[in-house]
């Protein structure tokens, strides 16, 4: 089971679609087009059509796999006491003394230009449960980051 913010459901609901209605079509045409160009063992077209038809049907049956075991969580009723998926988390680097502002969420929606990092990361399981005021030491591949939790809010508050 994943847990997944609603609007990051809704938009594998969309990606989901696109990929089935648009882009399904779009890759059986090509290797529709491909096959009639003639000998099909010779025929670098068709193989690469064929390939990217494959690709895209595993990217479906990925995203319908997410879709079937997600569960949508009602931020209504989780609290802010402390960092929990969806926090949103306010966070000073003690070494840098620069603030930065992460949102945890799943794997699924994890988006670094956005700001949402994976519940899975090393920050995030280091965040997990912490309240506001806490300091962490988080490893991660450039070394060790000390980091003081300055505000926790949940998201869509």
């Amino acid at each position: 089971m994943e847990f997944m913010s609603k609007e990051g459901y809704d938009k594998l609901v969309a990606e989901l679609h696109d990929m089935i209605t648009v882009q399904l079509p779009k890759a059986i045409d090509a290797v529709s087009e491909a096959r009639d160009k003639g000998d099909l063992s010779e025929n670098y077209e068709y193989r690469a059509a064929r390939r990217e038809h494959s690709r895209l049907l595993g990217r479906i049956r990925f995203k319908q796999n997410v879709l079937s075991h997600a569960r949508v969580l009602d931020s209504s009723r989780l609290n802010a006491d402390s960092v929990q998926l969806l926090s949103s988390v306010t966070l000073v680097n003690l070494a840098t003394n620069r603030t930065m502002t992460y949102t945890i969420v799943s794997p699924h929606e994890a988006n670094l230009k956005e700001g949402k990092i994976s519940i899975k990361s090393p920050i995030a399981r280091a965040l997990l449960n912490k309240r506001k005021g806490a300091t962490v030491e988080v490893r991660v591949p450039a070394g060790v980051l000390k980091l003081r939790i300055d505000d926790i809010c949940v998201l869509g508050d």
